[in-house]
């Protein structure tokens, strides 16, 4: 762990400074300071926030837009040294967030959070909020005369014809820089242990690697790249509406499934704020603005509409795989196993 936790300070060295956003109290008089740590955009966020204040006017919110890597690291340098932290962290860094609480810096909420699905919560700290697929995409004339892969084996097959115009216009993340890409080609491995040909394919095919979605997705709809793989399905979704030459296909073979945690810190310094706030994003309301106002799928049972956990399910059923919430998710994080990973994937880039 020694060498994960000298791994972490480096490259946190070389994150950019946090931003931070103070929302004022709707009623100043009585105010109270919420403090929120979170790896999404403020500006995305900002009706969510606008929402809870409606509904608790005395809160001014302090929020600190981050990386997630700076996430981590911040929660556990400011209550190892006897302070206090923020009083809610949001992250889409699943691993990172289960190890907070994996080592004791999550507070136990009891039953705050009810009716929530059992893969989606653990321990009753760490609880995840969207349902968002990763998905295919790509760029719908450059496929005008020929069919989009509807699975991995479909998009094998695609790669390896050389006849098709598709060299060195394939794109995914560069899993040693994306740890959700890293985390999504785990996954993939978990439910296909053939995943490699795909990867061999790739490298044959001259893939580019990102080291985000955006990079990709703004190449696949001008039309430089003819396909993205393994993207997030919520940005993706982003993109399709400004840009319709793109498309999105969430494989049928199998479609995994990531979901942004939320957790009360140990250390809190207003642990009911905190609460609060957690309480507000899991229920039907603050669900319903994430699933409508952020774009971000929703994961409540009860939220309808087209974006939301039940409206997936109906339309694309057994071929989604969520990631499930819990310590396995920590095995992503052993330095040796991620070195063997990324090894083996460097290898499968290059035919061997």
């Amino acid at each position: 762990m020694r060498l994960l936790f000298v791994l972490l300070i480096f490259c946190s060295m070389a994150l950019p400074a946090q931003a931070q956003t103070v929302l004022p109290a709707k009623n100043p008089g009585a105010s109270q300071r919420l403090t929120i740590y979170s790896s999404l955009d403020e500006n995305v966020s900002r009706s969510l926030m606008a929402a809870f204040q409606e509904r608790f006017p005395q809160v001014e919110v302090h929020y600190h837009e981050m990386q997630t890597l700076e996430i981590y690291e911040r929660v556990i340098q400011e209550a190892d040294s006897g302070g206090q932290t923020a009083d809610l962290l949001l992250s889409s860094a699943m691993d990172l967030q289960v190890k907070l609480a994996n080592d004791g810096y999550a507070e136990d909420v009891g039953s705050l959070v009810g009716n929530w699905p059992a893969w989606a919560k653990w321990r009753n700290s760490v609880f995840g909020l969207t349902f968002e697929p990763s998905v295919i995409v790509y760029h719908k004339p450059s496929f005008a005369e020929l069919k989009p892969p509807a699975n991995r084996a479909e998009l094998i097959k695609l790669l390896s014809d050389n006849d098709n115009n598709l060299f060195r216009r394939a794109a995914t993340y560069d899993i040693e820089r994306a740890g959700l890409g890293f985390l999504f080609l785990a996954r993939d491995q978990e439910h296909d242990r053939n995943i490699w040909r795909l990867i061999n394919a790739m490298g044959s095919a001259g893939v580019k690697l990102y080291s985000n979605s955006s990079s990709i997705l703004e190449r696949v709809a001008d039309g430089r790249l003819a396909l993205g793989y393994n993207i997030l399905g919520s940005y993706a979704q982003i993109w399709l509406d400004r840009f319709p030459d793109l498309g999105i296909i969430l494989p049928e073979d199998f479609t995994v499934v990531m979901s942004r945690i939320a957790l009360v810190p140990r250390d809190a310094r207003q642990p009911q704020l905190g609460r609060q706030m957690l309480s507000f994003l899991t229920s039907v309301e603050g669900q319903t603005i994430m699933a409508r106002d952020l774009k971000l799928p929703a994961l409540h049972p009860n939220v309808t509409g087209e974006n939301t956990v039940s409206a997936f399910r109906s339309r694309f059923g057994a071929r989604l795989r969520p990631i499930p919430i819990g310590p396995g998710l920590v095995a992503y994080l052993d330095q040796v196993k991620r070195a063997r990973f990324i090894d083996r994937w460097n290898r499968a880039l290059r035919g061997e």
